[in-house]
């Protein structure tokens, strides 16, 4: 109640003076003669700017539901923290002040992160019956202005807003805006507010989408492992039977590869990455066990450095190409052939490839790519655009297939379900 009483008083006091030094120079001048009907008129003049100054302090308790010295101001200040970085909290800004009613002369300076802006000021009341002669009407300009500055911040930005009357400071001892800047100020810091709250929906919806699809590849990876390939166990295991009856050493040693394939092919509880070393053992012993039963017809040739074998690796990959190449390329060809298996450092990545000099593109063994498109898609959810994997022709036959990882360890860790999960998340 003191702060309206005051605040009003302040007004009239302001008019009071004005008026005061108007009757003194018109009372100086001779020809004016009686100043009694400027007297009545300044009498007319105080009740409207009063009435002016309570009809605005009633809208801005409305507006605020209380009031004080910030809020029954003519211009007002806001600092808004966004937690996005600079340049996408200057375009949601942006978008928040153009989307206000009545705005007008947008000036938006990317590079300086400054949006400028005008704003015809509302009638509250409607058109006022004194016209021009209302008081508030007599210092030039009613429309408002808006000028928001960011400040960049480590990964946010600091929005400062201001909203004020287009004429200067001075006439706020003179007049009132009925609260539009209040409005103003209000209505884009709600915009704001609304529009973090859509950007983190986005969010949160592309995070699930990305948890899905990431669960959903590792269900067809724990399938892949679980199966271990049936066929290829039966063939194994009734070769050996076979070989033990004529070549007893043999099949002790085909029975040492299927037991060292198998204990590499066990998922692992404890982490999602292999490494290109145990990936390697894996397809080393699938091939040594093919070699028995293929014969002179699988040649193997192994070129991996040994300081590449720690690199991590997704688990089953190399497998998935070593198993094309045996099925696409080379069992399928009378003579047979040979699988390379090479890995290179470049750079910050690494390249492993698995190649064979088989039947190549475009034979009638040819698969239907699930495998390969589980690869890409696998490598694509733990490195995104820092992995690859490339199909092409081998020379001068066959096909070569290599698989580029970064040579940093990505971030991720497993839960307890052994399900990838992205540490940096």
């Amino acid at each position: 109640m003191t702060k309206s009483f005051f605040f009003i008083l302040r007004v009239a006091l302001a008019w009071l003076l004005a008026l005061f030094l108007l009757a003194i120079v018109l009372d100086s001048i001779p020809i004016i003669g009686d100043i009694t009907p400027v007297f009545l008129i300044g009498c007319i003049v105080l009740a409207l700017v009063i009435t002016g100054a309570f009809s605005h302090l009633r809208r801005v308790r409305l507006i605020a539901g209380d009031i004080d010295r910030a809020t029954l101001s003519n211009r007002q200040r806001r600092q808004i923290e966004i937690p996005l970085e600079a340049g996408e909290a200057f375009d949601l800004l942006d978008a928040a002040i153009r989307d206000l009613p009545r705005t007008e002369e947008v000036e938006s300076a990317r590079d300086s992160l400054q949006v400028r802006a005008k704003v015809q000021r509302p009638e509250p009341y409607g058109r006022s019956v004194f016209g021009q002669l209302n008081p508030a009407n007599w210092f030039g300009s009613l429309r408002n202005q808006i000028l928001a500055t960011v400040t960049p911040g480590n990964g946010t930005g600091s929005v400062t807003l201001i909203c004020e009357p287009e004429s200067g400071a001075w006439s706020d001892w003179f007049r009132v805006d009925d609260g539009t800047n209040l409005e103003n100020a209000e209505a884009i810091t709600r915009a704001i507010t609304r529009r973090i709250g859509e950007h983190r929906r986005n969010e949160q919806r592309a995070s699930a989408q990305t948890a899905t699809e990431k669960e959903l590849t590792v269900a067809r990876l724990s399938l892949l492992q679980a199966q271990v390939e049936p066929h290829f166990l039966y063939n194994t295991l009734a070769s050996a039977q076979v070989l033990t009856r004529g070549n007893p050493a043999q099949a002790d040693e085909m029975l040492g590869h299927l037991i060292a394939y198998l204990r590499h092919s066990l998922p692992s509880a404890e982490d999602s990455l292999s490494t290109l070393g145990d990936e390697l053992e894996r397809a080393r012993a699938y091939l040594e066990i093919l070699k028995i039963r293929m014969g002179a017809r699988l040649g193997l040739q192994i070129d991996v450095p040994e300081p590449l074998r720690p690199t991590p690796l997704p688990p089953m990959m190399l497998q998935t190409l070593v198993e094309n190449a045996i099925k696409h390329g080379l069992e399928p060809k009378p003579g047979g052939g040979t699988v390379w298996i090479l890995a290179r450092r470049d750079g910050d990545a690494i390249a492993v490839t698995v190649a064979d000099d088989g039947q190549g593109f475009g034979s009638e063994t040819a698969g239907t790519g699930i495998g390969l498109k589980n690869v890409r898609e696998r490598l694509n959810l733990l490195y995104g655009s820092d992995a690859s994997l490339a199909v092409v022709a081998n020379v001068p036959a066959g096909v070569a297939a290599t698989i580029t990882v970064p040579a940093v360890v990505p971030a991720v860790t497993t839960d307890r379900s052994g399900h990838a999960e992205d540490a940096t998340a």
